[in-house]
């Protein structure tokens, strides 16, 4: 089967996540889309919200695709957070989906070259970014200016940011008082 992985904080999980999993799937071939949280990595800033709201999040977000799936390995206490061995302990050899501001420090990751070697790699355009090189597919997509830092920061002001995310999780949000 052929799968995607999309990892990140989800915090919160926005529209220009669920458009990169649409276009993946209709572009890629991909039979599932595995959604990936991740958890208290020691090498970057933690995700802001706790864990169980951001995957309460995504299920609200993906709830009715059947070919998509939340995999919480990452959230497990002890979980490296390293992209590597989540991929080690996988079946088969999926695609990573990036986002080309992610692919541009993917260099910089622990141990990339061995990533390389457990799965593909798909990059999607980002506003201001780079496309993709020879180690990647570059998948065209339509940039969306969509971060969640924005989406955060806009709700802490009070904004809306109903075009921005699923309606499903602004209700969460607006129902947890999250991100103010």
């Amino acid at each position: 089967m052929a799968i995607g992985i999309l990892g990140g904080t989800f915090d919160p999980v926005h529209n220009a996540h669920m458009a990169i999993a649409r276009t993946a799937l209709d572009q890629l071939g991909l039979e599932k889309i595995l959604w990936i949280p991740t958890g208290t990595p020691r090498y970057r800033e933690p995700a802001r919200t706790r864990a169980t709201h951001r995957v309460a999040m995504l299920k609200l977000a993906i709830e009715g695709e059947p070919r998509y799936a939340i995999d919480e390995r990452e959230l497990a206490p002890g979980h490296s957070g390293y992209t590597l061995d989540t991929l080690k302990g996988l079946c088969g050899k999926p695609v990573l989906l990036l986002g080309a501001d992610q692919y541009a420090k993917f260099e910089t990751w622990h141990r990339w070259q061995e990533i390389l070697e457990l799965a593909g790699i798909a990059v999607f355009a980002r506003p201001g970014c780079a496309a993709a090189d020879a180690k990647a597919k570059f998948v065209p997509m339509q940039p969306l200016d969509i971060s969640a830092s924005d989406i955060r920061a806009r709700l802490a002001r009070g904004e809306d940011v109903s075009a921005l995310v699923p309606a499903r999780v602004l209700d969460y949000i607006r129902q947890h008082r999250l991100y103010r």
